[in-house]
């Protein structure tokens, strides 16, 4: 009611539900979304753009996606989802995975991190010297927000392998997602390209252990952890993690835990929705708060399209 200059903040949420249209109907670009609005009565409608008039330009567009992206919409809007349909859940399996986000912008240089200086030369009688703490020792004591701080989120180069065994690279990031068994995703991290699976693994467990009520940890075995098995416990989940052989023979998993194990699946195929369906590898922006934000629109179009096929 204050504002007197410029177009009026209310078109702000049409806009929002705008970039869901945009993942609905895989849209490479605003532009394209925008020939769509002009076009289509009933999507301008669905929307919240009552006439032709009132579609905004692709610089108010614009504009609108960057103060989304500084302030977490899409984060906010995806927990309170998760809180109206699963918090009263239980949830069997919570299904964990991550997938390759290629970027558009240059991978930031690697910057060396200097060394605590230490005494040189053996230590002396009765002196003990502490070695340093693994992340995923720090992990265990922290909160979720405080290891996901740590977490890296720059635009770098990642390997990871894929479904069939081989190895692939990228510039960009990676996405990591936590499922329940309908598909419906709870949680969702964006970090570097380069930061490993298990390194996600506790700050995830955690984040989604303060959504919602679930019974067991699926994960492969990039979170072969020690450490991520017993915060998981602790926690009260079972974990089942497929296990990481580092060149020895290990035993098969049991029988039990392998039919469950198959259940994981439902994280493999919302990746796979998420690039497929809902556009997400479309990326043309720049910076982690934008791709978030890009990458969040994809998650709120699955969630919703997964609990409409559910009610349905």
């Amino acid at each position: 009611s204050t504002q007197w200059l410029g177009r009026k903040l209310l078109t702000r949420e049409a806009i929002a539900r705008a970039y869901v249209a945009k993942a609905f109907c895989r849209y490479p670009t605003t532009r394209d979304l925008i020939r769509a609005l002009q076009s289509s009565v009933s999507m301008r409608l669905i929307c919240g753009f009552e006439a032709l008039c009132d579609i905004p330009s692709e610089a108010t567009f614009s504009r609108a996606f960057k103060e989304f992206s500084e302030s977490a919409l899409g984060e906010r809007v995806h927990d309170a989802l998760v809180q109206d349909y699963l918090a009263d859940e239980i949830i069997g399996h919570i299904s964990r995975d991550s997938t390759a986000i290629v970027g558009r912008e240059k991978p930031a240089k690697k910057t060396k991190k200097a060394k605590k200086l230490r005494k040189r030369g053996r230590p002396a009688k009765g002196e003990k010297r502490e070695p340093a703490k693994t992340r995923l020792a720090r992990q265990s004591d922290q909160s979720a927000e405080e290891a996901i701080a740590e977490l890296s989120t720059v635009c770098d180069r990642g390997t990871k392998k894929n479904a069939k065994g081989y190895k692939t690279s990228w510039n960009g990031y990676k996405l990591h997602l936590d499922v329940n068994d309908t598909g419906l995703p709870v949680s969702a991290l964006v970090t570097s390209a380069s930061v490993h699976d298990s390194q996600v693994g506790i700050p995830l467990i955690k984040m989604t252990s303060g959504k919602v009520t679930y019974l067991y940890d699926l994960m492969d075995a990039a979170y072969d952890a020690s450490l991520i098995r017993d915060i998981s416990r602790e926690l009260g989940h079972v974990p089942i993690i497929d296990r990481n052989s580092r060149g020895q023979d290990i035993p098969p998993m049991a029988p039990h835990e392998s039919e469950r194990y198959k259940q994981r699946s439902a994280a493999e195929r919302a990746n796979a929705r998420l690039k497929e369906d809902f556009g997400v590898v479309n990326v043309r922006v720049k910076g982690h708060a934008k791709v978030t934000m890009h990458l969040m629109f994809g998650i709120l179009t699955l969630f919703a399209d997964q609990l409409i096929r559910l009610l349905a």
